[in-house]
């Protein structure tokens, strides 16, 4: 990966270490060479520059999805709360701006495409198979299992699926992306990488 978009990574409010990133870089790079790549769940954007800078090397595009108002666990009194994207004008989370700043100090905003929205309304109405999923966003286990059931069948014969903050141990983390894991493997996704808590699969051809 381009020294200078791994330095805008590191420099990106996130919650993904850099090994975990690097590997889901490997990942969108494998995925992207089939088609499009999808995120849902963008916070300030970290993941989406190892993702955007895999789908520019491979010639397609980012599609990355987020209400840009925090999931659960980063609302206030919750262990991951920034206080920093706070709006104060409305005293909501808005990591919108955050973001926009991310992909442009990357130089991928002509790969990196925003869809502003909760995921299960985009899901409503997308069309487009995808070639890469990377599912990292609420993680309350109603919230982790609505993507997977509302994303999953739109992965392409041969695609990938990632999934992040994944915990077999319920003390080291939320066990919800465990139980989609679980569940992809039970659809027939086949475990291919293990990176810290980041798990990639691949959907039969």
């Amino acid at each position: 990966m381009d020294a200078a978009l791994l330095a805008v990574a590191r420099a990106t409010k996130g919650f993904m270490p850099e090994d975990e990133g690097l590997a889901l870089h490997e990942a969108g790079l494998a995925g992207g060479a089939v088609g499009p790549l999808l995120e849902v769940g963008t916070y300030c954007g970290k993941s989406a520059v190892y993702l955007g800078a895999a789908a520019r090397a491979a010639g397609t595009v980012l599609f990355t999805i987020d209400h840009h108002r925090g999931s659960e666990e980063n609302q206030a009194g919750w262990e991951h709360h920034d206080a920093s994207v706070i709006d104060p004008r409305t005293g909501r989370m808005d990591t919108l701006p955050f973001f926009r700043r991310t992909i442009e100090r990357a130089g991928l905003e002509d790969d990196v495409v925003a869809v502003i929205g909760t995921s299960v309304t985009v899901a409503r109405v997308w069309r487009i198979p995808v070639a890469f999923l990377f599912i990292d966003g609420g993680h309350a286990e109603d919230v982790a299992m609505a993507d997977y059931a509302r994303w999953s069948g739109f992965v392409a014969p041969g695609g990938v699926l990632a999934i992040h903050d994944v915990f077999e141990d319920p003390a080291d983390g939320g066990q919800a992306p465990f139980h989609v894991w679980q569940r992809a493997v039970a659809d027939g996704f086949t475990p291919t990488s293990t990176t810290g808590s980041l798990r990639v699969l691949r959907r039969a051809g």
